[in-house]
């Protein structure tokens, strides 16, 4: 079975890549629209009493509609991040698919991913620690370093030096005559 090229392993997970983009543009706009519904509701609480959902009144809507709200746009920027990374890679299998690897654009997608992988790492640094202040006595969300993430990270960037440094040298086979 071929790496490169069409009906090859990259054409496949092209398809994949493409399915999961789809998918993850309907998850952000998802969870855009429930954060926007959920911080509408927690302002005008009277909503949810035509449609019988809230049995105190809405006072508990009122008072933690902004924080499902703030939980709901922080999983919407997550999403985004993930979609982000999912569209490089989406073009990086698009020249993979053509058998061009070293295509020069790949190495600016590549440290695309790699810098959304350590902004999505830092993002769970920020929302554990706005977690701990708000919430002191919880314990749910861990704020350990994960050095899988980190390392993650650092693989992509490496590759996005060697993608580089494939294309310069394809620069040059292409100017030897």
């Amino acid at each position: 079975m071929r790496a490169l090229g069409p009906g090859s392993v990259s054409s496949f997970l092209k398809i994949i890549l493409d399915v999961v983009y789809f998918a993850l543009w309907a998850g952000v706009a998802l969870l855009a629209l429930l954060s926007l519904t959920a911080l509408l509701l927690s302002f005008n609480p009277e909503l949810l009493k035509s449609i019988h959902i809230s049995g105190d009144d809405g006072r508990e809507v009122t008072a933690k509609g902004p924080l499902l709200a703030g939980v709901l746009a922080a999983g919407s920027l997550y999403l985004g991040g993930v979609l982000v990374i999912v569209g490089r890679l989406r073009r990086i299998f698009v020249t993979l698919t053509a058998g061009d690897p070293f295509h020069p654009d790949n190495v600016r997608r590549m440290r695309v991913v790699g810098l959304v992988l350590g902004a999505l790492e830092l993002g769970r640094y920020a929302l554990w620690a706005l977690a701990a202040w708000l919430a002191p006595g919880s314990n749910r969300i861990d704020g350990g370093v994960n050095l899988t993430a980190w390392f993650s990270v650092l693989v992509v960037l490496v590759l996005a030096e060697i993608f580089r440094e494939g294309a310069r040298l394809r620069r040059e086979a292409e100017l030897t005559i």
